[in-house]
């Protein structure tokens, strides 16, 4: 039997509310399976939606999720930014709201491969410290740009100076700084896809087989004879696949796991 801390093992699909910090819910399941936990991209504690917590053993998969593009439903109001781009922050302008046709030519200009600015309460370390420390010790720094590409950006609603957009992004695209950059801030926001997972699927009482959680991957079928070589350096691993065995997962892009 492997130690308690790597078993369970599998990804976990989490709809998390509003409010909790990401690292609440990672503890919380920590705290009901006993084994290690992880999360595969953090959601700030205002935002909902899908969080994919990895458990025990499958923790080490964690690389091979966070690059996936996001799919987010999110209310931008254009009559106010905040000082951190989302509801959480304090008013520093009072725009006009544009109108339809000027919101339009605003979003032309956000589709594609875009450069925003990080926002300044985000975690990235500056100089070694977290962003949003220095930003909440109210010290001035120079944001950096970040390139991302916004696949799909769809206005699906506009009244009272909100829009409800239907956004699929790059990895690492912020989408307090889409919000930014169309005057506004970030009233709501709930992550809907991560990848091929969707918070329709979310449950936190069933835990997804490392060998599914990867299912994006193409895979490679092997026998007992294969997998043992492998496991034992014997055999090369082909980079960009995911070798099984009797449906458990043998290697994932070279790299053999437990």
């Amino acid at each position: 039997m492997p130690p308690r801390a790597l078993s369970p093992s599998g990804l976990v699909l989490v709809d998390k509310p509003a409010g909790p910090s990401s690292f609440a819910i990672v503890k919380r399941l920590r705290g009901h399976t006993g084994a290690r936990a992880g999360h595969a991209g953090t959601l700030d504690p205002f935002a909902t939606g899908l969080l994919l917590v990895l458990l025990g053993a499958s923790t080490r998969l964690a690389q091979y999720l966070v690059g996936l593009d996001k799919r987010y439903l999110t209310d931008i109001d254009l009559s106010a930014r905040t000082a951190t781009g989302d509801v959480e922050g304090e008013i520093v302008e009072r725009p006009d709201a544009p109108s339809l046709a000027g919101l339009e030519a605003r979003l032309a200009d956000l589709r594609g491969e875009i450069e925003l600015r990080v926002p300044a309460a985000s975690a990235i370390k500056i100089e070694g410290e977290r962003a949003y420390r220095l930003a909440r010790r109210g010290v001035a720094v120079e944001m950096p740009l970040r390139r991302s590409t916004v696949h799909e950006l769809e206005l699906i609603g506009y009244e009272g100076g909100v829009a409800t957009l239907d956004l699929r992004v790059s990895s690492g695209t912020y989408v307090r700084a889409i919000a930014e950059a169309l005057g506004g801030h970030c009233a709501r926001l709930r992550r809907i896809e991560v990848g091929p997972f969707s918070v329709a699927d979310a449950d936190e009482t069933r835990i997804v087989r490392p060998v599914e959680a990867l299912c994006f991957l193409p895979a490679v079928e092997v026998d007992d004879a294969a997998a043992t070589a492998i496991r034992q350096g014997r055999r090369r691993v082909d980079e960009r696949v995911r070798v099984v065995c009797g449906g458990e997962l043998v290697a994932v892009n070279g790299t053999v796991l437990p």
